[in-house]
């Protein structure tokens, strides 16, 4: 049905009104969402926060940044262990980081192989254990090169012998000295042995969900290749963590401390070398070379009027000249920029 074109304006609608009624009832029947900040305050979605989804049952205590700067900590304690046991073992021992990253500590033992080898160790003054994985067969194989051997791969899967925990003790020490050496920047640490296992899942040295900083390295000794693993609990390495986080914002932290210009009075007797010249005409080599004692050399009136200072063969002041009594003074007139390119050197070229 056409419109009656005899109805008043007012009651018709444009897109614009429409568009707006149409938003309002849409925002009227959606709920609106409220968050609770960590203070206790409540905000709208609107409000200028971000929200984040955040997994409780697999927590990350570290940020990118943290772990980046995690990893490159780790990466030369990689490097100088390498060099340290190959010394240790007078064979070719390198390593590589295959992964660091925070898993849970049940995550953590479920993962470790059966048979195995694991040491226990404690970096006083820290809390907490670590728990240090190593593979039996490259165990055994770097026990038959402590004892004489030519450290070929032993293709044996079996625990190791009491003798063999012996020797591989000395390894340990180093591996856990090397580790704690990297953090002397933050605190002294020392390394200490308090245990032998071959089992992880029976492991009780953390809580079922305290989060590990897990460490997995590549070792390749001769024929034999298989990993160390290395867990750290997050509550251990915590301190150390702050530490570091302190430490990296005062460097990153410019102090922009005003200083101002003191006299001070060792500069009293300081003798600084004063000339004063001028810069009159340019002279051809000929014209030089023609010059005999007795020539006049003619001069403007006013040259007398922009002579030179120089401090230390630097100008500083321009002048005039004349007499006090029975000397020769300069009155100075105007202070000369730094750099003045009117300033003629003695040998005769102008200043840059």
């Amino acid at each position: 049905m056409a419109d009656d074109p005899t109805k008043p304006a007012s009651d018709f609608l444009d897109q614009s009104e429409i568009d707006k009624l149409l938003a309002q009832s849409v925002e009227s029947a959606a709920p609106k969402q409220h968050f609770v900040r960590a203070n206790g305050e409540r905000a709208d979605v609107g409000s200028s926060f971000k929200v984040e989804a955040y997994d409780f049952r697999n927590p990350v205590f570290l940020s990118e940044i943290e772990l980046r700067r995690l990893r490159i900590l780790h990466e030369d304690f990689i490097r100088y262990l390498s060099a340290r046991l190959s010394l240790f073992l007078r064979m070719e021992l390198s390593l590589k980081m295959a992964k660091l990253t925070t898993v849970s500590y049940t995550k953590f033992t479920e993962s470790l192989p059966s048979p195995t080898h694991l040491c226990l160790f404690k970096a006083e003054p820290l809390f907490g254990v670590g728990i240090l994985d190593i593979n039996p067969r490259l165990a055994l194989t770097i026990a038959d090169r402590l004892l004489g051997g030519r450290g070929h791969s032993v293709k044996a899967e079996r625990y190791l012998t009491e003798i063999e925990v012996a020797l591989m003790e000395d390894v340990i020490q180093i591996i856990l000295e090397e580790w704690c050496a990297q953090w002397k920047s933050e605190q002294e640490l020392r390394g200490l042995i308090i245990g032998h296992e071959n089992n992880g899942r029976f492991l009780q040295t953390s809580p079922k969900d305290a989060i590990v900083l897990a460490l997995t390295m590549e070792v390749n000794f001769g024929d034999c290749s298989e990993q160390i693993q290395i867990g750290v609990p997050y509550y251990t390495i915590e301190p150390l963590v702050k530490k570091m986080q302190a430490r990296r914002q005062k460097d990153a932290t410019v102090s922009k401390v005003e200083k101002h210009p003191a006299w001070q009075a060792s500069y009293d007797r300081i003798t600084v070398p004063v000339r004063a010249e001028w810069q009159a005409f340019e002279l051809s080599l000929r014209e030089i070379f023609s010059l005999r004692v007795g020539d006049v050399l003619e001069m403007p009136a006013t040259q007398l009027q922009d002579t030179t200072v120089l401090f230390n063969g630097t100008p500083k002041f321009t002048g005039t000249v004349g007499l006090d009594t029975d000397r020769v003074a300069i009155k100075l007139t105007r202070k000369l920029p730094s750099g003045d390119s009117n300033h003629v050197k003695p040998d005769g070229r102008k200043s840059p």
